[in-house]
């Protein structure tokens, strides 16, 4: 495996769990810590974008 694969891995996988907690605060937690969830789901999408950007310049 190459960097390149490596992060793209990485990057599918952060989409993964990202997806995951924000259905976990959407779903599991109506109150207040639901949008914690939802808060750091988005931060990793933010994450994945930056190795998706990251894939083809190392």
């Amino acid at each position: 495996m190459n960097k390149n694969t490596v992060l793209a891995w990485a990057t599918f996988i952060m989409i993964v769990v990202g997806c995951g907690l924000i259905a976990l605060g959407a779903f599991r937690y109506d109150d207040v810590a639901g949008w914690g969830f939802v808060s750091v789901g988005i931060g990793f999408f933010a994450i994945a974008w930056v190795f998706n950007a990251l894939k083809g310049r190392m």
